[in-house]
């Protein structure tokens, strides 16, 4: 009887890459979560591909021959690390294949508020040209610094792209430090945080959320920055404290923001942040593209073969990489 793969991935019709990609030799059922056709594979799934919510000690006594949990997402704060590891189920993010398209969107929200793309829509398709009228103050990326907290794929993709393509000069903070000699090569320098914050243009945070980072960026932080930098935030909401941002930006303690993510998500219409001229706000999409669904799709094949030949995974998150697996 073939392994069962349960892939929960039914958005942007990435099923039908699912079905052209899955591996022979397996039965693939795909099925959101909460649909009758889940529920009912659930328990005989071996592998499970899919952004999973209350993956909880109930959810592996249900799915009691699990050998992979697969996410679709880069982030994993959701994830209850204890209950997988007290299930002996390895859980694995997507591997980076959302690093391009977040990077990408980073770019797009440094230059939308630098350029203020938001108010020249409004401005043009209302009608509003603004011909000999006074205008508002643009700015540019050349020669500016950029100030990344969190170097890792997505961070790097970030400065490469930053460094290379807009002539900005880089500095990092991470747990991780570069070599001196990788320094070198892309000439990102380390700075510590305040050092990082007081020194940056740019501020663009690429962090897991995990206890050490919740609240990252709170008014103590937002204290050190100059008054012309601008903060961007692509990686969790909580990271950045958003009362304390909306004061930032309110009083012109910092000239501007982009946010993709929020604390509560979506955001009620009553958050203050809102309603400011001097952000510009998506909504949880920068990783969306059909390219990621296509990689994160490939990835999560890739480790459910690993896993079958009776290797380890990879991408397994940090915390659990020294537990034991089921057989």
């Amino acid at each position: 009887m073939p392994a069962t793969i349960l892939f929960t991935g039914t958005f942007d019709g990435i099923d039908r890459h699912a079905r052209d990609m899955a591996p022979a030799g397996f039965e693939l059922i795909v099925a959101p979560q909460h649909s009758a056709a889940y529920t009912a594979a659930l328990p005989d799934a071996e592998y499970l591909i899919g952004n999973v919510h209350r993956m909880d000690d109930a959810f592996y006594r249900t799915a009691s021959r699990l050998r992979l949990v697969q996410l679709l997402s880069a982030g994993y704060d959701h994830v209850d690390l204890e209950a997988a590891r007290r299930a002996r189920v390895p859980v694995c993010n997507n591997g980076g294949a959302n690093s391009r398209a977040v990077a990408e969107h980073t770019i797009l929200l440094i230059l939308a508020v630098y350029r203020r793309l938001v108010l020249q829509h409004d401005l043009t398709s209302s009608g509003r040209w603004l011909g000999n009228q006074p205008m508002p103050t643009f700015h540019e990326m050349h020669g500016r610094t950029l100030g990344i907290i969190g170097l890792g794929t997505i961070g790097k993709r970030v400065a490469r792209i930053a460094s290379r393509g807009f002539d900005m000069n880089v500095q990092y903070n991470d747990l991780v430090r570069l070599s001196e000699d990788d320094e070198d090569a892309t000439h990102y320098r380390y700075r510590l945080l305040p050092e990082l914050l007081g020194t940056s243009d740019v501020v663009s945070c690429h962090v897991p959320l995990t206890p050490a980072t919740r609240n990252l960026i709170d008014a103590a932080a937002l204290a050190h920055m100059k008054p012309h930098a601008i903060l961007i935030n692509c990686s969790r909401g909580p990271v950045v404290d958003l009362a304390a941002l909306h004061d930032a930006l309110a009083t012109g303690r910092i000239a501007g923001a982009g946010l993709d993510v929020f604390p509560q998500e979506p955001p009620p219409a009553s958050e203050p942040v809102l309603s400011l001229d001097n952000v510009v706000l998506s909504p949880h999409l920068a990783g969306a593209s059909r390219e990621t669904r296509i990689r994160q799709t490939r990835n999560g094949f890739d480790n459910v073969l690993r896993v079958a030949r009776g290797e380890r995974p990879i991408w397994l998150l940090p915390e659990l990489k020294d537990m034991e697996t089921r057989p």
